[in-house]
Order: C-alpha cells, then structure tokens, then sequence
C-alpha cells in the first residue's frame, strides 16, 4: 500500500502465535474444529502459509460456520482453489469427516477475482439491498446497524464477534432507507430515515423505538446524519421533496425551518464542521453540494458545483488540518472539496469507472482515507491527502455496493459495506498488509454463461460476464486457452459450434443480435445475425439437415433460427410465446431435431426445427415455471426417451417427457430459492442433471431414479451457470467467478467417500 509497512513476520513470534500458527497448516483442524475458536486464532497468522489459512478460512466462514465438518471441507477446499493453493485445496479435501457427507467431487481450479487477504468477515441477516450502514459504541463494544428498505429490517451487529446483537429494532411499520447514530442524555440511539418520509428513532440498548416518527418530509428520506450543536445532538434528515430538515434529538422537535436549495431532491448528506462549527453537507440530483449551519439554517459559503450528474454519496473528513467533503457522482468521478475556502481540492480522486454510490472516511495509520462502493461492486480506498488509490480494489460483492461505514475494531481501522444482490455487509481491514496466495484473476464483474468446446484438440470452458469479455479456459489447468473476446457488448447468452471445421463461439445481449467468433482467435466471423428487435437473452446449437443452425430467443417473444454456414435466417421466426424468452435447448425427438425453450409466460415450448412449427401444447407449470434470463432449460436421454429438465423460479427442477410432453414424476424440491441454471450429462453410463440456484447450491441428480446424488454443492456467491462437460467434469459460474469440479472416482486412503 504504497511504502506502508505493514510489520509481520514470523520473526520474534512468541510460542503461543507459533503453536497457533502451526494448526492453522493442519487441515483437519481447519475442517474440525470449532469455528469459533479457529476465528478467534487467525490474528495470530503471521507466517506466509498460516496467513493463506487464515484468509482462506474467512473468505466464507461467514457460511460454513454453522454448517457441518462436511460442507466445511468442501468450501474450504474451494476458496483454497481460489486463492490460488490447489496443494492446500488438495489437503483440504482429503480431510475425513463423519457427518454423512460424501466426497463426489473435488475442486479442480477456480478463478478468484474476489478473494482478497483484507476481508474479515460478513454479516449475514438482510435478503436484500443494504441500504445504510452506521457504527457506533455500545457498552464500549465497537456495534454497527444496518437496514434494508428491501427486507424492512434494521439490524444491530457486534463487530468484534461479527454476531447479531439482540432482537431487530422493532416498530417498523416502514421501509428504513437510511440509519446512523448517537448518544443522547448517554443513551445510544439510532436515527433512522424511512421510505414513507418519516424519521425514527430507536434505543440501541433496548432495541425499542424512543418517540413516535418524526413527520414533516413529503417524500422518501434519502440520507440521515447526526451532530452536536454547543451540546445538543441534532439529527438531519433529506429527502427527494429537496429538503434538509433537522431535529432536536433530546426532544424528537425541529429545529428552525427545512434547509432547501431549490436544485432538486437532495440524495446525499454528511455531518462536518467548519471553523468549529457544525455543518450539513448535502448532494442533489443536479450534481450540486450545499453547505448549512443546521443550528441556524444559514448557508455556508456559495454552492460547490463540478459534477456534472447527481451527487449520490457524501463524506467529510480533515486533511492537512482542513475540513473537507467527499463527494461521488454518477458521472464517475469522486471530488474533495475545502469547506473553509469551497474551493475542489486537486484532482478527482482516480478508479471509479463506475461511479461511487457510496462513501466512508476514516483514519489508517494517522492518513486520512476515502471508501467508495460503486454499481460494479468493488470498493476503493484513496490516501486523501495524496489523492492516489491505496493497493487493488477490494472486491467480494457480486454486485453494487450502497452503503459504507468505518469503525475501529481491536485497534484496527476497518471498513463496512453493504450490497445490493447478496444483501451481505461486509467487514474490511483497512490496515495494511502484504497480499497472501496467488489467485487467478478472471471476470471483473457477474458472471453471466458458461459453454464448453473442444479448441486445438484441448477442451476448453467458455464463459461470459457483465465486464463486456468472453474469457477461454483450459479445461483441465484453468489456464487461458485463447486470447478473451472483448467488445463493447455485455454478453447475456453463450453457445459453442463447429462451423467449416472451426470451433466457434455464440455470443448475444442487450444489443438485439448474435455475433459469432473464431474461438482459437477472437476474431469475429461474418456479419452478426439480426432479426430479435430486442435484446437477446438465450442462445443453443443444433444441426439441421447436416448444417450447423444457432438458435435464439429473445426479449421480443420470438426464436430464430440462422445458418451458420450462410449468417441467413432458416425461415421464419418461430412465435407463439407472448413473454420474453430466456431459455433454449436443443435435442432430437423421433429422429427431427426440436428446440425447447422457456418464457416468463410460464410455459416450455417445443418447436420442430425442420418446419417451424411447434410440437403439441405447451408444458406448463406453476407461475415462474421456467426463469426468464439464463440457462434454466436442458436436454437428455433417459431409457432411450429424449427430456427436457427446466429449473423454477420456485426452487424445484422438473423433468418433462419429450415425446408425450408430460412430466416424469413429481417436481424436485431441493433448493430454497429460484433455480438459475441447469444442464444435463452422464455419468459413470448414467444420464445426471445439475442444477444452479440463486442461494448458492448445486444438486446432481441421477434422472433414472430422479434422486440426488450426494450432498449439495455449496458456493459462497449466487450460482447463474452450470455446464456437465462429456468428460465429466462439473463447470459452475457463481457471482464473478468459475470453478472446475472434477468426479472422484475411488476412494482414498484415510478419506470417506
């Protein structure tokens, strides 16, 4: 981190961090022991081998903590693979346990862009979008609170055991967009702003509301803060009615009349202070930042203009002696500005492509830092009195982070972000501190599709990302295999071909049209295939009359189907769903090559790609039968009769007989929430399915019986591609990453099975 020492080193260890040390390099004391105990240890990890441990045991701990020796094993092997450690992961997985759990496959390689030695650990409680995250100190524990207007929680946390603390605040009878904290008469409270345009406040000791909602906003609170005025705390409130309002926390009573500056709603507000007084900063959508004194409601100084689009986040801090604001835009660029003089500080801050959406500030090693989160999901850190990013971003949410907090814990500077999708918050170090493993650095934001093809006589996996890259991988190494595929285009949909004896690759998105590529060369080959009038959500292959067709379905409600050979379309479109299309498979029933495909209208069709027309009614299920965008469609053979396996928003997997189009047996009721993924191949000559799901599991099942086959592959990021090569292997796209499993095939010395 830029010249920063980070002082560790074996040298000088005492006997105590050395035999601590010594069992984090034992992996069945990683596998079995408690994993309280073992969290309790890591900080004692100085060596280069114990602190991989160490951060390979907490880059999910926040999951397998509660879980079984069995699914501990399989993660911990994992996130081994993932840092880059395929000896360790090896190790790992050859740890016997007892539990029950059976040891089918084992990692082969993963790729680990999120990973990161900094992550502590994450809090698990919301289902949805963390919105606001405070910290705090209660009974001299560090505490942090954080809400979701999503799941309508507000959770309280101890950040030095990462637990819960107590029962959620209760009272809520709102959505809490926002929360940050106090002490009032030496009580701890938190000030929270609700969506219905209410303002709250809760006893952090009690868990109980203090007063009756403030009311006054007209419109949803955006952002809250709190201060103290010659000894009074004062809560402040925005909202979108484009108003600052502040109260009276002893008495829950406004003070003076709503700070407005007539520029629009006001998204963003931080609590700072100017020539030692107190101010209001605040950021509206016309990308302007006003500065108050909320005792007096006087402005301070004229409007701080720069950006060019909203202000979304805002932070103050001091540098050099100054008091300075932080601000983030959704025109990608992070501003200091001095409040004394309201002039912009240097440059802005640099790395944020995506815009910062979330800001903290803090102190490390007495340097005033910045952390922002933005729509990509990585966070950075900048050296605010330099300017400069500090190390690598950190990056661990699957999606964009909105809300960020820092707080010190066991005399470490620590940061606290909340996601978007994962609804995780997660615990930073921001201390310094040399990188551990050597991960392999793959997608840089959520993983869309996996394929598989054969390149130069190697098999290869093939996947897809919102980073705009296709990416090609050795199969068996996890090596790069060809040179990734790069465009403008963010790729939805994936399929693979053999085309004049070239492998080639499928590619379609938000763009409305179907490229194809040389696979061995990246190069584009012909013309893209145009007809969708909107974007393209599903891609299969197929061979029709001994020419290689692609297959697509798309937002529009319609399939096409294109000659690969000539970029022309094969007759007409195929119509007859009336919701998007978001899932396409191929296979052959009675001898004629079929698509089947999945739409948000909740059926599955079959269409007869010789002449276009559909084959019998369609299979229709339950609301949410087939989920609309991915892979949720697949094919087989099963006692010589062709199946379709479709994946449910409700979590089941079904199997559908082709011929007949009737279900085979009862719904398969494994996961807990929607089913994002399947695909189908064999194993050991029988025909298996697997299935992805949006909690982060994969089943195998054997479709002979329709049973599971061992216990549920575990993934710490929501899994959104599955793909069962015909070597077998197992190739799993979750949050931005891919893993590679391989089957075991016989046990073991000293290993269950």
């Amino acid at each position: 981190m830029h010249g920063w020492s980070d002082g560790l080193g074996v040298e000088g260890a005492d006997a105590e961090s050395a035999g601590a040390e010594a069992k984090f390099l034992d992996p069945a004391f990683l596998v079995h022991a408690d994993p309280e105990a073992v969290l309790e240890l890591l900080a004692a990890a100085t060596g280069p081998a114990g602190r991989l441990a160490a951060a390979v045991y907490r880059a999910s701990a926040h999951l397998h903590r509660q879980a079984g020796p069995g699914v501990r094993r399989q993660m911990l092997a994992l996130d081994a693979a993932r840092y880059g450690a395929p000896g360790l992961s090896a190790r790992i997985s050859a740890v016997p346990v007892d539990d029950g759990a059976d040891r089918r496959w084992e990692v082969a390689w993963a790729t680990g862009s999120t990973v990161d030695h900094r992550f502590r650990q994450a809090l698990i409680g919301h289902t949805e979008r963390v919105r606001g995250v405070a910290t705090g100190i209660v009974g001299g524990r560090p505490i942090a609170v954080t809400c979701s207007s999503y799941d309508r929680t507000v959770r309280v946390w101890d950040l030095a055991a990462g637990s819960p603390v107590g029962e959620l605040l209760t009272g809520l009878d709102g959505e809490v967009c926002a929360v940050a904290t106090a002490v009032v008469r030496d009580c701890p409270v938190v000030f929270g702003g609700s969506r219905d345009g209410t303002v709250r406040l809760w006893d952090l000791t009690t868990g109980r509301p203090v007063s009756t909602p403030l009311t006054g906003h007209t419109a949803v609170v955006t952002a809250v803060a709190t201060v103290v005025s010659d000894g009074c705390p004062l809560g402040m409130s925005s909202s979108r009615d484009g108003t600052v309002r502040v109260w009276d926390l002893t008495n829950g009573r406004p003070v003076g009349k709503p700070l407005s500056g007539r520029d629009g709603p006001v998204e963003a507000l931080a609590a700072g202070g100017v020539d030692g007084r107190p101010v209001a900063v605040a950021g509206t959508w016309e990308g302007t930042v006003r500065v108050w004194d909320p005792a007096t409601g006087h402005p301070v100084g004229e409007p701080l203009t720069g950006h060019s689009s909203g202000v979304r986040a805002l932070a103050t801090a001091v540098v050099d002696g100054r008091p300075v604001a932080v601000s983030g835009s959704h025109d990608g660029t992070v501003r200091v500005w001095d409040l004394t003089t309201g002039r912009l500080r240097g440059e802005p801050l640099t790395g944020a492509p995506d815009g910062v959406q979330a800001l903290a500030t803090g102190t490390v090693q007495g340097r005033p830092v910045a952390v922002g989160g933005g729509q990509a999901g990585m966070v950075r850190v900048w050296d605010l009195t330099t300017g400069r990013p500090i190390g690598r971003p950190l990056a661990g949410h699957v999606d964009g982070v909105w809300a960020a907090a820092t707080a010190e814990v066991n005399g470490r500077q620590v940061a606290l972000t909340g996601g978007n999708e994962d609804g995780e918050v997660r615990v930073w170090d921001l201390s310094p501190g040399r990188p551990v493993g050597a991960p392999r650095i793959g997608h840089t934001d959520h993983g869309r599709a996996v394929a598989e093809a054969v390149v130069d006589g190697r098999p290869v996996a093939v996947t897809s990302s919102r980073d705009a890259t296709v990416r090609v991988w050795d199969l068996a190494t996890g090596r790069p295999a060809a040179a990734p595929v790069t465009g403008s285009f963010i790729v939805e949909a994936l399929a693979t071909a053999v085309v004049d004896d070239r492998t080639v690759v499928l590619t379609s998105g938000w763009e409305g049209t179907v490229r194809v590529w040389d696979l061995a060369t990246g190069a584009p080959l012909g013309q893209p295939l145009v007809g969708h009038t909107g974007p393209v959500w599903s891609l299969a292959t197929a061979v029709l009359a001994g020419t290689p067709v692609a297959v697509a379905g798309g937002h529009d409600g319609t399939i096409w189907v294109w000659d690969l050979t000539t970029t022309r379309p094969v007759g007409e479109p195929l119509t007859g769903h009336y919701g998007l299309v978001g899932s396409v498979a191929t296979a052959v029933v009675r001898g004629r090559p079929v698509a089947v495909t999945g739409s948000w209208d909740t059926t599955v069709r079959v269409w007869d790609l010789t002449t276009g027309r559909p084959v019998g009614d369609p299979l229709t299920g339950r609301i949410g039968l087939v989920r609309a965008m991915g892979t949720a469609v697949a094919t087989a053979v099963v006692d010589s009769g062709p199946v379709a396996v479709t994946g449910s928003r409700d979590g089941t997997v079904r199997v559908w007989d082709l011929t007949t189009g009737r279900p085979v047996g009862a719904p398969h009721i494994s996961h807990t929430e929607e089913v994002r993924a399947v695909a189908t191949g064999v194993a050991d000559g029988r025909p298996i399915a697997a299935s992805g799901s949006r909690n982060g599991t994969v089943r195998v099942w054997d479709l002979t019986t329709g049973r599971p086959t061992g216990h549920p592959l575990v993934f710490p990021a929501p899994v959104h591609a599955v793909k069962l090569t015909p070597d077998g292997r197992l190739l799993v796209g979750f949050g931005w990453e891919v893993a590679v499993l391989t089957p075991v095939t016989r046990p073991r010395s000293g290993t269950t099975t």
